[in-house]
């Protein structure tokens, strides 16, 4: 069975490497176009640089890049606000951003009841 290879509305990975950000833009959703249109950040700008040059170690706050085709096969350490979470860019990630895989919450993991939970528990002794 073949894998089935990857297209971006209609566009091959190879496709989308050799574009413009201007024709990129043109296929990314609503939000991701009008962040594209206005122009990158110094940081994001340095982060990208240093993703074409294949920067293995490469750590960002820019929680707000957009996933971009030159971004993808790299491995990015996002920050969630505590710490780095390394994140290995895939191409069905593109259009997205950042910090969409970095989440900024735990789960709430409950654990049993304390003492004065419960009506029962009113007959446990504290000692």
């Amino acid at each position: 069975m073949a894998k089935k290879e990857f297209s971006y509305r209609g566009k091959r990975l190879e496709e989308l490497q050799a574009m413009t950000h201007n024709e990129i833009a043109e296929l990314l959703p609503s939000r991701a176009r009008r962040s594209l249109k206005r122009g990158l950040s110094d940081s994001e700008k340095i982060v990208l640089k240093k993703a074409k040059a294949g920067d293995k170690n490469l750590k960002t706050h820019c929680r707000d890049l957009i996933i971009l085709p030159e971004l993808v096969g790299a491995n990015i350490r996002i920050h969630n606000g505590k710490e780095f979470v390394q994140v290995i860019i895939l191409p069905e990630m593109i259009g997205h951003f950042l910090g969409e895989f970095a989440l900024t919450r735990k789960g709430v993991s409950h654990s049993s009841p304390g003492i004065g939970a419960t009506r029962s528990s009113s007959n446990v002794s504290v000692k």
